[in-house]
């Protein structure tokens, strides 16, 4: 092995892709950037994954790692996604998927419960033994509690309840989420407004989970609705960790529970962390960024010696490298759908035997 040997690293989320390259003393030398690459609604995501990979690195690849959104959430979908991990590279390459490798990110590989939240909710957890577990993220149909989706929804039948004089104590709501929706009949024509703006929508789900940015506007100037939903929103995302803390701690945890960090837009509001680490203890502030726990896996597949100072070091430089920005298949940027895990991986892999799911 020499002084140039490197690894590769790829961050795949629902609306950003990243790829890092990274040397053995943990100098971040190449950073890439595209749109989205989640299988379940972009269609060039392996275009996306693949245009990143290809062009040549001033190093030689001794291993990769890829965090890819909705890995083993379907078998044939998984599937595809390991064939293409194969094809781009003639090393040994681990794929996972990519909330698992935000918590090894987040932890630095050790315990800890991540806690998500954008457009949709989950943890993802990983117990001293190395167990997994995934908690929520079974969609916004029948899941997803404490998500800027479902902070939006209720916002909006806290609206139409308030409307029609189900719910007079939702009263606070009406004129600012309806400014905010940009309607503007301040009668008995606001209902009618109200169902041509939903029905004139593209993209339901993200319009419904950006009103969460309103609510979250309105519990910090300290309307009783909005900071009411907001602390329902937090008792749901608080569950998530408390299931996983219950699951998978052991007498190295029996006082707290095991540590818990955060990621997601919808804790931007200040009001909905408060109200989440009263109930679960202070979180802990993640040692890498998502694309960090693949960095970690890909060294390990390449038996490179990792301690405390080695993620300093990496920290420290995924924060000050710049962004190749390859432009391949970009959209605009927005808050992650997280899907459901409905199926298990394959059992094994041309490149990678171990069980992807611990």
């Amino acid at each position: 092995m020499t002084e140039t040997d490197g690894i590769l690293a790829l961050d795949g989320g629902g609306s950003k892709t990243l790829l890092i390259g990274v040397l053995r003393d943990a100098t971040v030398l190449v950073r890439r950037a595209a749109g989205g690459s989640n299988p379940f609604d972009q269609p060039c995501w392996a275009d996306v994954i693949a245009d990143l990979v290809r062009p040549p690195v001033p190093f030689q690849i001794r291993a990769a790692a890829f965090g890819m959104a909705g890995y083993g959430e379907s078998v044939a979908t998984t599937r595809r996604q390991d064939d293409l991990a194969d094809s781009l590279l003639p090393v040994p390459v681990r794929v996972r998927n990519d909330v698992e490798m935000a918590c090894l990110g987040a932890f630095g590989g050790g315990p800890g419960v991540l806690l998500l939240s954008g457009t949709g909710s989950m943890a993802w957890a990983r117990g001293a033994d190395g167990h997994n577990m995934r908690v929520g993220g079974w969609g916004a149909l029948f899941g997803d509690e404490g998500s800027a989706f479902w902070i939006g929804r209720e916002a909006l039948s806290l609206l139409t309840q308030a409307l029609d004089g189900r719910d007079a104590g939702a009263a606070d709501l009406v004129e600012p989420v309806c400014r905010y929706l940009g309607l503007t009949d301040g009668g008995d024509g606001i209902g009618a407004e109200l169902l041509a703006w939903y029905s004139g929508l593209d993209h339901e789900r993200s319009a419904v989970a950006a009103v969460a940015r309103c609510v979250g506007d309105l519990a910090a100037e300290g309307s009783p609705s909005a900071l009411a939903l907001i602390d329902r929103a937090a008792a749901h995302l608080a569950r998530h960790v408390g299931t996983a803390r219950t699951a998978l701690s052991n007498e190295a945890f029996v006082d707290q529970g095991l540590p818990w960090s955060h990621g997601g837009g919808t804790f931007a509001c200040a009001a909905l962390l408060d109200a989440v680490e009263r109930r679960c203890g202070a979180p802990r502030p993640p040692l890498l960024p998502p694309v960090g726990g693949a960095v970690l896996e890909a060294a390990g597949l390449a038996g490179w010696a990792v301690d405390a100072a080695w993620i300093s070091r990496l920290a420290a430089g995924l924060i000050e490298s710049p962004i190749d920005d390859q432009g391949a298949c970009d959209r605009a940027a927005g808050l992650n759908v997280m899907m459901p895990k409905l199926a298990p991986p394959p059992a094994s892999r041309k490149k990678d035997t171990q069980d992807e799911r611990d």
